[in-house]
């Protein structure tokens, strides 16, 4: 893309009128469609600079606090990533080598990390119920002590995986099917399977089909989500898919085979998750530290999965969908069978004929990040970007 078409790009996003400034990225359909127009326009643009070697560097001090509460590879370091795209350092709160450990509460953790921070980014998936809730605790403390003085600023909140919702991982997988398919208006009436597949684990998060369901059906897509009698999600959110998609002209089912559900897929999101009433199990466990009932939950739990071995998406599966070359997608890493794992999600030859494009599906996040943290600065985010190519700063060399 030459600078023209950047340009013009840039030009369009300052027509838009989103609600992001100064709000913190909790839940996509907390989000107007607006909202996520900016992100997704923000982040191609955030691209597409850096692949001309335009530095998109915003701040020239400040922190972004990476608090992950369960362990991270991709969304870890997008964080980090986009955080050093705009200028931002990252540090790490590691609770266990904070006074978190010694009974200092979330209230008082919040301001102490937050004096010259620019945003907090939280993963918190394990606990169902919870990790939502304790964002918008963090936040409440946040208000609390940029209202008093405490804080100069309120920092910003971004949700890197909470129980509910994986909105970094939904907006990256949305620019992946911008890209493959030329255009958001392309993917109107094309049929995408989120379909649950064979772990030898359990207790997964529920939040990427949940995110998935919740943001793909706002664009008039056929939604078709997939699982085993009883491997159910939140009810509520599986209520605001249907009307997302009533809403936008799409559609929204419920499929209990994976082959039915399979036929003239244009896309497929073959991933395990632990059914809502597990979670709900293991939530209650975990509150009261009862390793023994976790350990038969568990066994429980494997046993019941090892019913739907065959729930692996393979070559044959592939052949059901439209002209047997579906889409395939995953958040990553997935249980490969032969590889990572004896049998899991995905065969080894499906998988592999797709690997290289679920790496491309991951390298969105870190644009979706950074687009998430400009937006939340700066009220017209099209001004910022026009600014950063008037000034046409290099990221790297001299000419």
């Amino acid at each position: 893309m030459n600078h023209r078409d950047l340009e013009e790009k840039i030009e369009g996003i300052r027509k838009l009128s989103p609600s992001l400034y100064g709000k913190d990225f909790l839940l996509t359909w907390e989000k107007s469609d607006e909202d996520l127009r900016t992100i997704l326009e923000v982040a191609s643009v955030l691209r597409k600079m850096r692949a001309a070697n335009i530095s998109p560097r915003i701040f020239d001090s400040g922190l972004a606090i990476s608090n992950f509460r369960d362990n991270s590879t991709r969304t870890r370091f997008s964080f980090a990533s986009a955080a050093n795209l705009l200028g931002l350092a990252v540090q790490d709160l590691d609770e266990e080598k904070s006074q978190i450990a010694h009974g200092e509460t979330v209230r008082e953790t919040a301001n102490m990390i937050s004096f010259l921070s620019d945003f907090i980014g939280i993963r918190d998936d394990i606990f169902l119920g919870e990790g939502n809730k304790y964002m918008r605790e963090v936040g409440e403390a946040l208000d609390e002590g940029f209202e008093k003085g405490v804080l100069p600023m309120r920092p910003g909140i971004i949700n890197l995986q909470c129980d509910m919702d994986h909105p970094t991982q939904s907006m990256a997988d949305m620019m992946h099917l911008i890209s493959v398919f030329g255009s958001v208006e392309n993917l109107r009436g094309k049929k995408l399977v989120m379909s649950w597949a064979y772990s030898p684990s359990y207790g997964k998060p529920l939040s990427v089909p949940q995110g998935i369901i919740a943001l793909m059906s706002r664009f008039g897509m056929k939604i078709e989500l997939a699982y085993p009698e009883g491997y159910s999600l939140i009810p509520e959110i599986v209520e605001i898919a249907g009307k997302n998609a009533q809403a936008s002209g799409g559609s929204f089912s419920v499929s209990h085979s994976m082959e039915d559900s399979m036929r003239d897929a244009d896309i497929v999101y073959p991933k395990s998750w632990a059914p809502y009433h597990i979670m709900q199990e293991r939530t209650e466990l975990l509150r009261k530290a009862d390793r023994g009932g976790l350990k038969d939950l568990e066994q429980k739990c494997l046993a019941n999965n090892a019913k739907f071995r065959d729930w692996e998406f393979d070559e044959e599966k592939l052949k059901l969908t439209r002209n047997g070359s579906a889409l395939y997608m995953h958040c990553l890493p997935a249980d490969i069978s032969g590889v990572s794992c004896e049998r899991g999600e995905v065969s080894a030859a499906a998988f592999e004929r797709y690997r290289i494009e679920t790496y491309r599906e991951a390298g969105f996040k870190p644009y979706v990040i950074a687009a998430m943290m400009l937006a939340n600065r700066f009220e017209n985010p099209g001004e910022v970007l026009a600014g950063l190519m008037k000034r046409s700063r290099r990221r790297s060399g001299t000419e």
